[in-house]
C-alpha cells in the first residue's frame, strides 16, 4: 500500500452581478449599490482574495486548506448578503409590550429615543447602525429596514436590549420592545 497525498485545489467562487447591480472594489472593500440603495462591507481582516472582472466578483482562498475554504466561504455568503439586500430591503419587526406604563418610542436623527419605560424619568436610547437604515413607528409596531443586512439586524438588537430589564424577575416585568419577525 502506497501512501500518495491527494492534491487540493484552491477554493474560488464565481458571483455573477444581477441587472441593475453594480459593484466597486477598493483594496478590500467591496461597494455594491442597487436599485434600493447602496451598502459597504470590509474585507481586510479575512484571508482571501476578492477580483472584479467585467459583471463577476470571484473570490479565491489564499491557501489549500480547510480553514482558508470557510473564511471564503463565509465571504461569499456576505457578498450574496450585499447583493439582495440592495434589490430588496431587509425588514425586521418589532412590538411594543407594556402593561401599565405606556412606552413612547420616537425617531431622533441616528437614535431611537424610548420613553415612560417601565415609569422611568429618564429616556433610554438605541443607536441606529448605517447611514441607509430606516426607523418607523407604526401603532405598537417598529419596523427597522435597510439594504445592510448587518446595520438593519444591529440597530433591531439595539433597540430590544435598550428596554432589557435588570435585576426584576423577567416573568413578572415583560415590558419592552421585541422582535417578533426578521428576514
Amino acid at each position: 500500500m502506497s501512501t500518495e497525498t491527494v492534491k487540493q485545489a484552491v477554493y474560488s467562487e464565481e458571483i455573477t452581478l444581477p441587472e441593475g447591480v453594480s459593484a466597486k472594489l477598493e483594496g478590500k472593500k467591496l461597494r455594491v449599490k442597487g436599485p434600493k440603495g447602496e451598502c459597504e462591507k470590509d474585507f481586510s481582516k479575512m484571508k482571501v482574495s476578492i477580483e472584479i472582472k467585467g459583471n463577476k466578483i470571484i473570490v479565491t482562498s489564499v491557501k489549500k486548506r480547510r480553514d482558508y475554504y470557510a473564511v471564503a466561504k463565509a465571504v461569499v455568503k456576505h457578498i450574496k448578503n450585499l447583493i439582495e439586500g440592495v434589490q430588496k430591503n431587509y425588514v425586521y419587526k418589532l412590538k411594543i409590550v407594556y402593561s401599565h406604563f405606556p412606552i413612547q418610542v420616537k425617531v431622533e436623527k441616528d437614535k431611537v429615543r424610548i420613553d415612560n419605560f417601565i415609569g422611568e424619568r429618564f429616556p433610554r436610547y438605541a443607536k441606529i447602525v448605517g447611514s441607509n437604515t430606516k426607523v418607523t413607528i407604526e401603532g405598537d409596531d417598529v419596523i427597522v429596514e435597510g439594504p445592510c443586512k448587518e446595520a438593519v439586524g444591529q440597530t433591531a438588537g439595539n433597540i430590544e436590549n435598550a428596554t432589557k430589564i435588570k435585576y426584576k424577575d423577567p416573568r413578572v416585568f415583560l415590558d419592552g420592545v421585541y422582535i417578533y419577525e426578521r428576514p
